[in-house]
């Protein structure tokens, strides 16, 4: 009898393990993980605090990205693609992107949601062979990068690619200014001053507002 109502308490301690939370399960990619990359027009220097994902399954992912972008050779106008990135693992597909940097050349800080369309999801988990001449052999990639462009003003544009396909532009977004300014720490506004190239090309030269 003893060891009938032992059994009995494990089956309904198993049966409460059973109804409890579920752990997430990692996404199934057909890739690792896919990536975030920052770029923006030279001279126009920047900092990214932070970058949060709510992902497709409706996961929110908080300071996945941040720190400096790669710059682009020009300052007037964009690339036709965005650069490389950092891997985000984990984390399935973005359905919104939410961007919070700092234009050091203003300066000034910005923050936006990006929602990411569903032929962009679709698009990153399509496979595409391609002779790829970095690799000089024909391999199979996919369009796993998200890149965000940011200049002054606020503007962000948005690329998905990879490295030897072409980058498709999802789009040019308006970002609103922050209303409590740059990130503040324990020793004040995170505000730099750009580097003195930038400053010296900013000083000669201006901003050329509306070339992005």
């Amino acid at each position: 009898m003893k060891r009938l109502i032992l059994f009995v308490g494990l089956l309904i301690s198993l049966g409460a393990c059973a109804t409890g939370p579920s752990p997430v399960v990692p996404p199934k990619l057909p890739f690792p993980a896919w990536y975030i990359g920052f770029v923006a027009p030279k001279h126009m220097e920047v900092w990214v605090e932070s970058v949060d994902v709510l992902d497709q399954r409706g996961f929110g992912y908080f300071n996945v990205h941040g720190g400096v972008a790669g710059y682009t050779g020009k300052v007037e106008g964009w690339p036709e693609r965005g650069g490389g990135g950092k891997p985000i693992n984990n984390v399935d597909l973005p359905d919104r992107i939410y961007l919070r940097w700092q234009s050091l050349v203003e300066p000034q800080a910005y923050t936006i949601g990006i929602q990411i369309p569903q032929w962009v999801r679709d698009e990153m988990v399509k496979p595409h062979t391609v002779y790829c001449r970095w690799d000089r052999k024909v391999v199979t990639l996919y369009r796993e990068t998200i890149s965000l462009g940011m200049a002054p003003g606020g503007i962000v544009k948005v690329w998905v690619g990879t490295g030897c396909l072409e980058h498709l532009e999802v789009g040019r977004f308006q970002a609103k200014v922050h209303p409590l300014g740059p990130f503040q720490n324990r020793k004040g506004l995170y505000y730099r001053d750009p580097t003195p190239e930038a400053q010296a090309w900013i000083e000669k030269n201006g901003i050329p507002y509306g070339s992005w």
